[in-house]
C-alpha cells in the first residue's frame, strides 16, 4: 500500500497546537510567513469557519494545529504555556529575523550560548513559545 504524504507523520513526536479564539487560518499564514511552513492538509469543522484539523511541514518536521473547540471537552480561551517548539536551523539569524518580521516576540534575546549554538526564543501571536538554534561551534 502506499502511503499519501499529504497525510501526516507515521511515527515520532508530532507537535499538535491549539490555536485559541478561531484563529487558524491565521496561524497558518503566519508559520508559512515566519517559519516557511508548508501546508500539507486543512480541514474546516462543520460550522465551516473554524480548522478541525492541518498538517504543516516546518523545517523538515510535522506540525499539526486546529482551533480550539470546547464543544468536545476541550478548554475554551487556550492559553499555551509549558511547551516549547524548537528549531535546529541552518542560520539562526535569518530565521530569527524572519520570525521577528512576521510578527513573533522575543522572550529571549538571540546570542551565542555556551553550549555551543546561536539559540534564542520567541513567542508566537497565538501564545506558543518557539526556541531557534544553530551551531556556532563544533
Amino acid at each position: 500500500m502506499t502511503r499519501d504524504p499529504n497525510q501526516g507523520p507515521t511515527g515520532g513526536a508530532t507537535p499538535h497546537l491549539v490555536i485559541p479564539s478561531g484563529r487558524g487560518a491565521e496561524a497558518i499564514a503566519f508559520y508559512e510567513k515566519a517559519f516557511g511552513a508548508t501546508e500539507r492538509t486543512r480541514q474546516h469543522a462543520e460550522d465551516g469557519k473554524r480548522l478541525m484539523h492541518a498538517h504543516l511541514e516546518v523545517n523538515g518536521g510535522s506540525l499539526m494545529l486546529h482551533d480550539e473547540f470546547p464543544e468536545y471537552g476541550m478548554d475554551a480561551d487556550v492559553v499555551p504555556k509549558g511547551v516549547t517548539i524548537h528549531l535546529q536551523v541552518d542560520d539562526a539569524d535569518a530565521w530569527w529575523a524572519r520570525a521577528i518580521q512576521a510578527g513573533a516576540t522575543e522572550t529571549m534575546p538571540l546570542a551565542d550560548q555556551f553550549w555551543g549554538d546561536r539559540y534564542g526564543n520567541v513567542r508566537d501571536p497565538f501564545g506558543h513559545s518557539w526556541s531557534i538554534g544553530s551551531p556556532v561551534r563544533d
